[in-house]
């Protein structure tokens, strides 16, 4: 048997591990592995390297993905010729790790092709399974961030927001804001009443505070209006979240006549080596894909819920991102705590 492992889409802590744990698997049962590189390019182009034992030892540590990515080329009108050059590798299948581009893209060869996939993302947004690696990676980055920001803001008596990424789904803030415990949480899910949301700011300043940090999503929505987000033609993703951390400082300044100051995480949220739970989790997502492989199980998808990964159809990550539900317990619990969400 012969297996190829391929990363698609942005990168996230933990693709790493994916690779290592299924490579090991697979040639523990004396399975053929070859590294698909740069994504769906490296189909068409027949770009590969071997994958062994010795190649991916301790790949796990680190961030990024040791097979390169790509978004730039899906399958789309080509699926005759991905499903020729596939074949023309000589695969008996292939794992692949990506989001809901890379699914929906391969949801056209599926019918064609043995395929298992692995969602990740960084957002926490895709729809089919309660958790993605490398959330939880990003969140401990924003986390820290927050409590170090905090350091400045008390010493300068300034207001400091912290911007994550995310999309239009809030997990990243909601989660790395609660674990830092922000004094403001921003979510896309929930209009921004920028009323309230001075008042909230001025009553924790009157009341002894030196200094604030919000935690805002990019997805962020202000006064109304469309998300802010800049046009670049001829990428994948031509929409651009990014830049809410920037007008509100300015508003807020004006509001609260104290020094405010943005910070945009961006990429850094992505290259995080993963921490021990997401090398955990993208251990067993390998293994299991492996596993699976060996038993002869295909065109499935592995989604972690109720506490464990199960097979699911692979049209299931493709259904509208999982945003946040402002009644659930950890938003209720964040406001009782007096952090305004």
């Amino acid at each position: 048997m012969k297996v190829g492992i391929m990363t698609g889409g942005g990168d996230a802590p933990g693709l790493n591990g994916v690779i290592e744990s299924a490579t090991k698997y697979l040639n523990q049962n004396g399975v053929e592995v070859v590294g698909i590189v740069d994504g769906f390019e490296g189909i068409f182009d027949l770009n590969t390297i071997d994958l062994n034992r010795s190649r991916v030892d301790g790949a796990y540590q680190t961030s990024g993905t040791i097979l390169g990515t790509s978004n730039k080329r899906g399958i789309g009108e080509d699926a005759e010729e991905f499903i020729e050059k596939f074949n023309e590798l000589g695969l008996d299948g292939l794992i692949a790790a990506g989001g809901d581009g890379t699914f929906q893209a391969l949801g056209a060869v599926s019918d064609k092709i043995n395929i298992l996939g692995i969602p990740k993302t960084i957002d926490n947004d895709l729809a089919g399974t309660d958790m993605t690696f490398g959330h939880h990676t990003a969140s401990s980055l924003i986390s820290k961030s927050i409590a170090t920001l905090k350091h400045s803001a008390n010493a300068h008596k300034r207001v400091m927001i912290l911007e994550t990424m995310g999309r239009t789904a809030g997990w990243l803030a909601l989660n790395g804001g609660r674990a830092g415990y922000s004094d403001a949480i921003l979510l896309p899910e929930k209009e921004l009443d920028m009323q309230a949301f001075v008042a909230d700011c001025k009553e924790k300043l009157s009341n002894g505070r030196r200094g604030l940090v919000i935690c805002v999503s990019e997805g962020v929505k202000y006064q109304g209006k469309s998300s802010i987000k800049k046009i670049v033609e001829g990428a994948p993703e031509q929409e651009r979240l990014g830049g809410i951390s920037d007008i509100l400082a300015n508003a807020l300044e004006k509001e609260l006549s104290v020094e405010c100051r943005n910070v945009i995480l961006g990429h850094l949220q992505r290259s995080e080596p993963p921490e021990i739970f997401d090398q955990l989790f993208s251990m067993e997502l390998g293994a299991k894909a492996a596993e699976l492989a060996m038993e002869g199980v295909w065109n499935k998808g592995l989604a972690y819920k109720n506490c464990g990964i199960k097979s699911v159809e692979l049209n299931e990550f493709c259904a509208p991102p999982r945003r946040v539900n402002l009644d659930i317990e950890e938003v209720r619990h964040a406001r009782g705590l007096g952090i305004y969400i």
